[in-house]
């Protein structure tokens, strides 16, 4: 069965129209003779939604029953055999309580399982990835989420935007909300700013998802050609004092457009000839990531190709070199960096910036290494074909020399061949050379008879002598060939650790720079199995298939528990000691996060034995007070001595029953606090009125009559653990009322906001400085360690602790013109969360 196809309407914020421009594409394909049915819509009590269903069939939806409420949810299985061709079902992200799935997503992929397409919309705030920021900016943490890969795995995704302007306007106009909370709305989360971040996220997210599809059809299509759909800049460096210039220019490139991104690139010779200082490199990624692009670190033999390869991986727009150092005598010899790059670039244009050290600033450093396939194939052509014109030229000039400077020439040119390619095609050279010196040059010439005995031990002498000389300067060469290597890998480990220094989480950063010295499609720190084979992941980098472990994987020990493995092809066994180093680290950055967590643990009980010592100072004092009140009002009213009134003996058992209150009140945050700190507190949260919550706090406070209550509706409810929230809003209500002058009254107002319900608790107390507000929530704290009232301080940490417990928030404010507002934040039930609302 052909899976259905999925389409998403994407917006920045509620009310820009998603759930509007989805029923008008259900009516477009229904017009087209597609059978078109809706699935579920939220309309939010707006007109203009509802008169959009008009025309259109709802499948009946199935009740589920929360508490006294009843929900209505989607019905996959009515859907599913009403078997239509699209099916609109609202609200991706909407947490279902009761059905068989937990998400409605999950409905989504079992109705495409059916071969059902599906239209649905989804708001930005929603996306699992977007979440943190999305509370960053709007203080909004949202309950309802999708993971990123269901929306990435939509066929078609379509952005409905609207500037600030234009829906802070619909939502004056009553467009989006009622009347009664547009004000609230429009000052908390519409603000402008907050719209225009929101809208920012929102298209840098699709812009991601549609470079995600252009990559993937260049892929299937095999197209190499740059296609520049956004501005990406490529800055290659050489580790010279340069790079700075080059990067700012690039940084400055990629910042004109929107969306523009900068990556720096740094060609590592397979060989290790390059010479990158640690020093220079760690400078080059500091500013790379300073100016927002990523640094990369690629090896290739040849270091123009492998920035050209790199540019087009990446699908770059531009690649900037630096204007090349070499002098006019060493253009001459060779093409450089920049040659390459610009006659290779194709369509990537290519930007060569001049610099103070252009055209011969500086020599590059030459340093001959091993041999490689090259360098043995020119030894080779130096022992053939070389050799040849050398026997051709000593022919034509046999009179103007003598057999003694033959072998002198032929014994140089076989030192030569030894240099270049190595110990065979020396020894080639050298018999061959043997051979030739008896044909040509040795009476008589013609034969490989030799007249003279002197001459056979010349001609002995010379191919002892160019053999032995030969294996020598071999030997040195592999020996340098060594010396460099070894410096290669020191380099790299030191330009690591210089790297690590500056990350603050530097594992990814580690297996990041494994993938691109290594060219494997991945890193990967695995747990080892009891067989010794990798098990479970502990971080990924890339693509590393656990599951093929002798074919394509390369890997080391770090520690008996975990292993360093690289994805991609086998590591060369040359490169093996360079893994090691990288497990190495990787055991040492290992072993530092356990440290750093058993530093935490102990920091932990730290803290709870100056929790214990906090409790024992607050105890002795602020426990024997009450305690104290009690025993003089009992052993009054048992004296004999003093005759007591009636209206004397109310007073004191009055002062008794106070003082008891008190002390029960005192030993029910003790015994609170204990349990928030050991994470014993459960809260059994339900549907409540706000109005209920506030009627029983206040039977519960010293004061009511100096409590006002303001519920704009009174309807309004939260999802909260009846007794704990009762707590809370005693715990700040008794707190206020401490701190407001003589009969000042404290207010009590709630409201809903989005997706949480607002209680708010004002006093006109003298306050508290933003610098200290947090410091008030700590146990056994009171602000400015003021001995006004009878307490421990533990109030406001109970009140937060058990607010936290139930997933609210607990924050303090400014009430303006002077005093504290405790502003506590409860979810409100999912199915009826407005600013997870769709136009």
């Amino acid at each position: 069965m052909t899976r259905g196809r999925l389409r998403i309407y994407l917006g920045a914020a509620p009310g820009v129209g998603k759930t509007v421009k989805m029923l008008q594409e259900g009516h477009r394909r229904q017009q087209r003779g597609t059978d078109v049915v809706v699935g579920v819509i939220e309309t939010h009590d707006r007109a203009y939604t509802a008169e959009q269903l008009e025309g259109l069939e709802i499948v009946p939806q199935r009740e589920l029953r929360h508490g006294d409420t009843v929900l209505h949810e989607l019905d996959v299985d009515a859907v599913l055999r009403r078997r239509p061709d699209v099916v609109l079902v609202d609200e991706l992200a909407h947490r279902i309580i009761g059905g068989p799935h937990e998400r409605r997503w999950q409905d989504i992929e079992q109705l495409l399982d059916a071969g059902i397409d599906v239209l649905s919309t989804v708001n930005v705030q929603h996306l699992e990835s977007l979440n943190d920021a999305v509370f960053q900016i709007t203080g909004v943490r949202q309950q309802e989420t999708v993971p990123d890969a269901v929306v990435r795995a939509a066929d078609q995704i379509e952005l409905v935007d609207m500037t600030p302007e234009a829906l802070r306007r619909r939502l004056a106009h009553g467009h989006v909300y009622p009347a009664e909370r547009v004000d609230a709305a429009l000052a908390n989360y519409f603000r402008g700013g907050n719209l225009s971040a929101l809208r920012e996220l929102a298209l840098l997210w699709t812009a991601d998802r549609v470079d995600e599809a252009l990559s993937r059809y260049r892929d299937d299509h095999d197209i190499e050609s740059i296609w520049p759909v956004r501005e990406r800049v490529v800055v290659a460096l050489t580790g010279g004092p340069e790079q700075e210039t080059l990067l700012r220019r690039g940084a400055r490139i990629a910042g004109r457009g929107a969306g523009g991104e900068l990556y720096a690139v740094q060609v590592v010779s397979d060989t290790g000839l390059r010479d990158v200082k640690p020093e220079s490199a760690a400078a080059a990624r500091q500013l790379v990531t300073e100016l927002g692009g990523t640094m990369h670190t690629v090896t290739g033999t040849d270091v123009g190709e492998a920035i050209l390869e790199f540019a087009r991986g990446v699908n770059a727009s531009q690649i900037i070199i630096g204007a090349s150092r070499r002098t006019r005598l060493q253009r001459i010899f060779g093409r450089g960096v920049g040659d390459t790059v610009v006659d290779g670039s194709g369509d990537i244009d290519v930007l060569m910036v001049s610099h103070e050290l252009a055209h011969g600033g500086r020599r590059p450093a030459v340093t001959w290494v091993g041999v490689g396939l090259h360098r043995e194939v020119a030894g080779w052509l130096l022992a053939t074909v070389g050799l040849l014109v050398l026997t051709v030229l000593l022919d034509r000039t046999a009179h103007t020399h003598a057999l003694p400077l033959e072998m002198l020439i032929y014994l140089a040119y076989t030192v030569l061949t030894a240099i270049v390619g190595g110990i065979w095609p020396a020894l080639a050279t050298a018999v061959l050379s043997s051979l030739v010196l008896n044909w040509f040059f040795t009476s008589p010439t013609g034969t490989l008879t030799i007249n003279q005995p002197e001459n056979v031990g010349a001609v002995l002498v010379f191919v002892i002598v160019a053999a032995s000389v030969s294996w020598v300067v071999h030997l040195s060469v592999r020996r340098t060939s060594q010396a460099v290597a070894a410096e290669y890998d020191s380099r790299v480990l030191a330009e690591l650790t210089h790297s690590l220094l500056a990350v603050k989480d530097p594992l990814p950063e580690l297996l990041g720079q494994a993938r691109d010295l290594f060219s494997v499609t991945g890193a990967a720190i695995v747990r080892t199995t009891h067989s010794g084979v990798p098990g479970q992941p502990v971080m990924v980098s890339g693509e590393v298939p656990l599951t093929e472990l002798e074919a394509r994987l390369s890997r080391v020990p770090i520690d008996e528990d975990h292993q360093f493995v690289l994805g991609g092809d086998v590591v060369d066994a040359s490169q093996q000691r360079l893994m090691e180093a990288y497990a190495s680290v990787a055991a040492a950055i290992l072993h530092r996060n356990e440290l750093a967590r058993q530093a935490a643990a102990a920091a932990g009980l730290a803290k709870d034995n100056r929790s214990r010592a906090a409790l024992l100072a607050a105890v002795s004092h602020d426990l024997r007070t009450p305690l104290s009140a009690i025993k003089a009002g009992v052993s009054s009213l048992r004296s004999t001595d003093i005759r007591l009134t009636p209206a004397d003996q109310r007073e004191l058992l009055e002062t008794v029953e106070d003082a008891t209150d008190r002390l029960d009140g005192l030993i029910e945050n003790l015994l609170d606090m204990s349990r928030i700190q050991s994470g014993n507190i459960t809260a059994r949260t339900d549907d409540v009125l706000v109005a209920d919550l506030v009627a029983h706090t206040l039977r519960s406070v010293s004061a009511p009559d100096r409590v006002h209550v303001w519920l704009p509706d009174p309807q309004v409810s939260c999802l909260a653990d009846p007794g704990l929230a009762e707590r809370v809003l005693a715990n700040l209500v008794e707190n206020s009322l401490r701190y407001s002058p003589g009969r000042q009254e404290v207010v009590i107002s709630a409201e809903r906001l989005g997706c949480w319900v607002e209680v708010r608790v004002v006093d006109r107390g003298p306050g508290v400085p933003e610098s200290q507000r947090t410091g008030i929530f700590a146990p056994f704290q009171r602000y400015g360690d003021s001995p006004r009232g009878n307490g421990v301080g533990l109030g406001l940490a109970v009140a937060k602790g058990l607010t936290e417990a139930m997933d609210g928030t607990l924050d303090a404010e400014d009430t303006p013109g002077g005093g504290l507002t405790m502003c506590v934040r409860l979810p409100v039930v999912p199915p009826a969360d407005p600013v997870e609302g769709h136009a």
